[in-house]
């Protein structure tokens, strides 16, 4: 039977021509395959047609500002956090978390059966998954690591649960525990030309950086109360 990735690869059309002729005539044998094959199309028709006007519409100069590629800067919490905040969310705020919401069904939706993405949806809730998962789980914030996924920041949120910033290929985001799990707050994709290593040097997206900010209570930890939150099971 066809793998799952070769599979989505080539409703995606991302195969060759002799390797996508094989997986449609497979397809074409198999009752399964082409009832999955048919659902995911019909997926894919509703979300462009949701999103079509959306993405048709001019985008505003306040959310234009927003997304323009940042000068790297160092982000002071404390100093942040000493302010007066607003009754509700910022324009940037409020920018995070709609970006968040689209990217999160985007991404749950459209690879539901890939072992390897980086998050999955589950009961209507956006969760890490696979290497990101692992790294969230195990990785500290205060050792070097060579690994894809980084992680930037620890800390616990006004709830209490412990919150945990990451870099990885394509993203940036925020995840909080919940149970056994992460749960992803925030998915930020790379700026063009922002991805992997250049990106981590150039700084905290600052729509992460508003997100961790709303988000935050207290210090980050430093660590030898990372290690001792992992060790603990994040609790």
């Amino acid at each position: 039977m066809v793998k799952d990735e070769t599979f989505f690869a080539w409703l995606d059309g991302e195969l060759d021509a002799e390797e996508a002729a094989r997986v449609e005539a497979e397809v074409a044998g198999d009752p399964k395959l082409r009832e999955l094959a048919a659902q995911h199309r019909s997926m894919q028709a509703r979300m462009k047609s949701a999103f079509d006007t959306i993405l048709d519409a001019p985008v505003p100069e306040s959310i234009s500002t927003i997304a323009r590629k940042p000068e790297p800067q160092v982000i002071d919490f404390a100093a942040r956090r000493a302010l007066a905040r607003p009754a509700w969310p910022s324009l940037p705020q409020w920018a995070a978390m709609a970006a968040t919401l689209a990217v999160g069904i985007v991404v749950g939706t459209m690879v539901p059966q890939r072992s390897s993405a980086p998050v999955e949806v589950s009961g209507g809730k956006l969760y890490a998954a696979a290497a990101l998962a692992r790294s969230l789980d195990t990785q500290l914030a205060s050792a070097q690591s060579n690994e894809a996924d980084r992680i930037g920041m620890t800390f616990r949120d006004q709830a209490g649960s412990i919150c945990r910033s990451f870099t990885e290929a394509r993203s940036s985001g925020l995840a909080c525990r919940s149970g056994d799990r992460w749960q992803v707050r925030g998915l930020f994709a790379a700026p063009e030309g922002q991805a992997g290593a250049y990106r981590m040097a150039a700084g905290m997206d600052p729509n992460l950086a508003a997100l961790i900010d709303s988000t935050i209570s207290g210090e980050p930890f430093d660590a030898a109360g990372e290690k001792a939150a992992r060790d603990k099971g994040w609790r």
